[in-house]
């Protein structure tokens, strides 16, 4: 993958458009809703986008930040650093065949009733596997078109809701939320929509000069993310359009508002993209994990078969059934369980940033994050956040009484009881053998 492949995979890793962000807006209205949109990248996305260019620039191995963590403390956070994000990668995978369902029933309801929601949800699942069996490169040229398919409406959107503001002088909703607006909730679906530029660094086996490529790449997915989010609010509210109600799925509304049937249709399709597209990339960088931790013998050796393009295909096709077992869970309860997971897993990538620094003072990094006091500040804002998001989610009920952070917290204490076990069973095991692919 070259650059511009690279920044279109990570902005479906993190992004895939607008879609998602219904939420912040009706929680927080036009206002609040751009300064958290504005303001978050600050914090939350340009630290973790910084860190990643160093390390990932600096130890461009297959399995990213599971081989940075593992290097700078040792293989038991490494290891933790790979079932956090394995384990929210469950819980985060089931939200795009949902988002893909979401909008196909709002083109035509008939399509996603009863079982046949279910049913396309597991059909996204087995197009994205055959789609990742063809390569990394493949994925990141495909993930190119597909931004382009899903953004394009949305310059349309743009553009009619600027021409309405300029023509009709509506009387704008700037001073005030929505009806009903959770300021909490607007900035946790916020962060969700900011999360995973790391996960572009597990597929550096199959990026062109992966030191100089992958620091460009996070800066441009980041711009690109927080500009592709601003601008169609930016429309809405210069076309005078309330912010109550606006919830997932909105997008057609507001767009058969400003261009009629055939733009609703269009952000629709759109829609549909996003939930294909953000699975697919993902995909593509959460299949390297059980690769990597096959290579260092955590993980059955089998993991380490790839096909003849070079793809781990054991570890695809394990990964897809495991994300296909979790597609009935409720999608509004997802999103906190996520951040919590991957959030932890996010601390330790900071940490190992500036053990590092400490521990190999001489290695080189063709992109640095700052000097070391500064490369020690930068997990700082999202360290604050994440702790945000545990403390709201301390009464969000998951299961009976069950608090989002405590399932949370249990889900994360498992990861080590099954290292202390994996490399148990490890030590009783003979010297292993190759397999070939």
């Amino acid at each position: 993958m070259g650059m511009i492949p690279l920044i279109a995979a990570t902005y479906f890793m993190v992004s895939g458009g607008p879609y998602g962000i219904e939420d912040i807006l009706g929680g927080a209205g036009y206002a609040r809703a751009m300064a958290i949109l504005l303001i978050l990248p600050l914090v939350w996305s340009l630290p973790t986008a910084l860190m990643i260019g160093e390390l990932a620039g600096a130890i461009p191995a297959e399995g990213g930040f599971y081989v940075w963590v593992r290097r700078a403390m040792g293989s038991f956070w490494g290891y933790q650093e790979s079932w956090l994000s394995l384990a929210a990668s469950i819980f985060d995978m089931a939200l795009y065949p949902s988002i893909f369902a979401l909008y196909l029933g709002v083109l035509n309801p008939a399509l996603t009733a009863g079982w046949r929601d279910y049913a396309w949800k597991l059909a996204v699942v087995a197009l994205c596997t055959a789609w990742n069996l063809r390569g990394a490169p493949e994925v990141g040229e495909d993930s190119v078109k597909l931004g382009v398919l899903l953004l394009a409406p949305f310059a349309v959107f743009f553009g009619f809701g600027l021409w309405r503001g300029f023509t009709l002088h509506p009387s704008s909703f700037w001073g005030r939320p929505a009806a009903g607006a959770s300021f909490s909730t607007a900035i946790l679906v916020a962060m969700w929509n900011y999360m995973g530029w790391d996960n572009a660094s597990t597929v550096a086996r199959d990026v062109d000069n992966p030191q100089r490529t992958y620091p460009r790449a996070m800066i441009g997915a980041a711009i690109a993310t927080a500009f592709t989010y601003v601008l169609p609010l930016l429309a809405m509210a210069a076309a005078g359009l309330s912010p109550d109600g606006f919830t997932t799925g909105s997008w057609a509304l507001a767009g058969r508002a400003l261009g009629g049937p055939v733009l609703a249709t269009a952000l629709v399709g759109g829609g549909i993209i996003c939930g294909v597209g953000m699975f697919n990339a993902l995909m593509m960088s959460y299949a390297r994990l059980p690769l990597a931790m096959a290579a260092d013998q955590i993980l059955p050796r089998v993991f380490l078969r790839r096909n003849r393009r070079g793809v781990p295909w054991v570890s695809v096709l394990v990964c897809a059934v495991a994300w296909a077992l979790a597609l009935a869970l409720p999608f509004e309860r997802l999103i906190s369980i996520d951040l919590v997971l991957y959030g932890s897993s996010l601390i330790l990538e900071f940490i190992a940033l500036v053990v590092l620094r400490v521990r190999e003072p001489k290695l080189e990094r063709p992109f640095r994050a700052g000097a070391f006091p500064f490369a020690c500040l930068l997990g700082v804002g999202p360290t604050l956040l994440i702790g945000y998001a545990l403390y709201v989610s301390r009464d969000e009920k998951i299961i009976g009484n069950t608090s989002s952070l405590l399932f949370s917290s249990g889900v994360a204490l498992i990861g080590p009881l099954l290292y202390w076990l994996t490399t148990a069973l490890k030590a009783r095991r003979p010297a292993s053998v190759s397999i070939p692919d």
